[in-house]
């Protein structure tokens, strides 16, 4: 068994249900925009997704029930993110163990407040990766289970083989995303690679809604979503 096979391998017995590889060469200028040179030199990431729970996700929407606010913090966000990021410890050892360099990345982790991102983008490994497309909500869309998957990523500089190619935007003229929106933060304009985040998302936006709902002693959480994409809702 190849190097990458028992990588997929130990993915799956650690509860991923996405494993993908993505070539790094083309979007050098932008990982270095946004994590600088030194995630630049390594040529794959190994993309990582834990499926959410279906139950939790579709209680988002009773917003006057705490334990409905409180399941999803804690089984969408921390259970899920510590899951990813001992996953991708896990493999990175294991890569290490090969004679090769791996940096893990943390599920949930932000390095700059003024633009609110992450060191690399998980989104980017993920859609380049061959397992989804970047939707009107800049969540990573699966075709089986839409947004309702967490993400992590691994930078590697082992000889892994791509597992595909960025994936086609199936979101057509579907605004459900945008509509439901609390706070107005989507311009409702598809993905487009050379553009920026702020043409599609207003990350302020949601940035300065949590922050009020901190302060009135709400839970900060949102995730409508992540609910209401239909590549997530369950067929009949």
């Amino acid at each position: 068994m190849g190097l990458q096979d028992e990588l997929n391998r130990i993915a799956l017995e650690n509860g991923v249900q996405y494993f993908g590889v993505a070539d790094l060469s083309g979007p050098r200028e932008f990982i270095v925009d946004q994590g600088g040179e030194e995630l630049s030199a390594y040529p794959y990431a190994i993309s990582i997704g834990i499926r959410l729970m279906d139950p939790i996700v579709d209680k988002i929407t009773h917003r006057n029930e705490r334990s409905a606010l409180l399941n999803y913090k804690h089984h969408a966000y921390d259970v899920i993110n510590s899951r990813l990021d001992m996953t991708t410890s896990i493999l990175s050892s294991h890569i290490q163990d090969n004679s090769y360099s791996a940096l893990p990345i943390p599920a949930s982790k932000r390095i700059d407040d003024e633009r609110i991102c992450a060191q690399f983008s998980h989104k980017l490994a993920a859609h380049m990766s061959g397992l989804g497309w970047i939707g009107k909500s800049c969540l990573l869309i699966t075709p089986d289970n839409g947004p309702r998957v967490r993400w992590a990523t691994i930078l590697t500089d082992a000889p892994l083989q791509p597992t595909g190619s960025s994936m086609e935007n199936r979101c057509g003229t579907c605004n459900k995303c945008v509509n439901i929106c609390p706070v107005n933060a989507f311009t409702g304009r598809n993905f487009v690679e050379s553009e920026s985040r702020e043409m599609r998302y207003d990350a302020k936006k949601c940035e300065e809604h949590f922050k009020e709902m901190e302060n009135s002693g709400q839970i900060p959480v949102c995730g409508l979503c992540v609910y209401v994409c239909p590549h997530g809702k369950k067929k009949g």
